[in-house]
């Protein structure tokens, strides 16, 4: 479904990508796991054609998005749902409108059938009593709730997750990282989810691969990543648990 072939991106000099090379299968929860700047955010970018990449390929759905104009773009990227690490609801819209926005804004749906699904979708993510609530009215896990009945409200045919448990107390995390693999396996879309988070990695993730120095340096299931023998998996894992 997506897959990054020898991608290099240089942002303000640095080399931020170099040689990234991942591949994405449908259905599948694929994590990009590592430490604060290292370029996760940067590769969701260049999945979804935010940005493009200084060489190398990348191919979602079989269309080679570096070789699109904006015009083909802006079409590939209806098919993403894309939650962002803030959440980024809009502030002067209750939580019905935020959800609702990329329904009335990209199709032609009557009122009714936008009413329902953004009832079915806040259903999903347990807040089906919070339609009429602003977003300075919600705690943290509550945004990251709606922003999730938004990105998939469209039915999308894959998901980016940007930090999904970032900000949050262990136990709403918890909630996020259940309501994720509930999604899964309710519409059955494909995931990317970038995170440092290696509880959020091991739960959620069918695939996992660790970013460091601008490539995926280690790749596996969760139990193959816990159980590595790879020096910089361990690494991370002991850094991690460390700061725990």
């Amino acid at each position: 479904m997506i897959q990054l072939e020898n991608v290099v991106k240089t942002l303000g000099g640095r080399r931020v990508l170099d040689g990234m090379t991942l591949g994405v299968e449908p259905g599948m929860t694929y994590v990009i796991l590592g430490p604060s700047g290292v370029g996760k955010t940067v590769a969701l970018k260049l999945m979804i054609g935010l940005m493009r990449p200084d060489s190398g390929r990348i191919i979602v759905n079989n269309l080679d998005l570096t070789a699109c104009d904006e015009d083909r773009l802006y079409k590939i990227r209806h098919i993403f749902g894309y939650l962002f690490q803030s959440g980024a609801l809009i502030n002067w819209l209750n939580v019905r409108d935020n959800i609702a926005l990329p329904l009335r804004m990209n199709t032609k749906l009557h009122e009714h059938e936008i009413r329902r699904r953004v009832k079915e979708n806040l259903a999903m993510v347990e807040l089906k009593d919070a339609e009429k609530l602003m977003p300075d009215e919600l705690s943290g896990g509550m945004k990251k709730r709606v922003a999730l009945a938004r990105a998939i409200v469209t039915e999308p045919k894959i998901i980016l997750y940007d930090e999904p448990t970032t900000g949050l107390d262990p136990i709403v995390a918890e909630t996020i990282n259940k309501l994720i693999i509930s999604i899964q396996s309710k519409i059955k879309t494909t995931s990317v989810v970038v995170t440092h988070d290696l509880r959020c990695a091991l739960t959620v993730g069918n695939r996992i691969g660790l970013l460091r120095d601008g490539k995926i340096i280690a790749e596996g299931g969760p139990e193959e990543m816990k159980d590595s023998n790879n020096p910089r998996v361990r690494e991370f894992i002991f850094a991690t648990r460390l700061s725990e």
